[in-house]
């Protein structure tokens, strides 16, 4: 099972994932780290880790189409069996959905389908400003196309404390997210590589 992660940005769930790749407690071959920022920190992270990578931005390709075949064509020479979006903050489209059914993950910090989108956890956040919410989360999803959206496969909350502020929240649920995301992911692909063990 060749797994692909994509990111946009920082990459620490990228880091958590590959190291437990990396110890043989996720199964599977983390074959490749995609990203569509040239310089964003998960490319610095990707080569002290030792995990091979790509990186083109939409712009550079001249538009949506032309990257997602420029992407499907990546994996493709990779040869990607599943993919996983850690902090990849872009719509996966059709071509690529298509191509990979019910084999692309996402991570999401919230209860979805609460907060689906960008700044999750500071609207979720002011929110509980309002007394309208007392925890937020994180989710692990199977992606269709529809934003943030598809068949849940875990979720752990996460409390909101009255002397918390946006930062320790975001520390909190990132330090959920690093325990979930592995934990899921490991579930998902060895009930996947059983099920191909036993069709052989």
């Amino acid at each position: 099972m060749r797994v692909a992660i994509l990111a946009s940005g920082n990459g620490t769930n990228f880091e958590a994932l590959t190291k437990q790749f990396q110890v043989g407690e996720i199964p599977g071959n983390e074959a490749l780290m995609f990203c569509n920022h040239p310089n964003a920190q998960v490319i610095k992270r990707a080569e002290r880790l030792g995990v091979p990578h790509e990186t083109f931005s939409v712009k550079e390709c001249g538009g949506k189409d032309t990257y997602e075949e420029r992407l499907l064509k990546v994996l493709q020479d990779y040869q990607i069996d599943f993919i996983v979006l850690s902090g990849y903050l872009r719509m996966v489209g059709p071509k690529i959905l298509n191509e990979y059914p019910n084999s692309i993950i996402n991570l999401h910090p919230a209860l979805l389908p609460n907060y689906p989108g960008l700044n999750s956890i500071e609207r979720a956040f002011d929110d509980y400003k309002k007394g309208k919410i007392k925890e937020t989360g994180v989710t692990v999803h199977f992606i269709d196309v529809h934003l943030d959206h598809g068949p849940i496969i875990a979720q752990q909350v996460v409390p909101i404390y009255p002397d918390d502020t946006v930062d320790t929240l975001e520390a909190r649920v990132h330090e959920t997210e690093h325990k979930l995301f592995p934990a899921t992911l490991k579930k998902v692909l060895s009930q996947r590589m059983e099920k191909e063990e036993k069709q052989k």
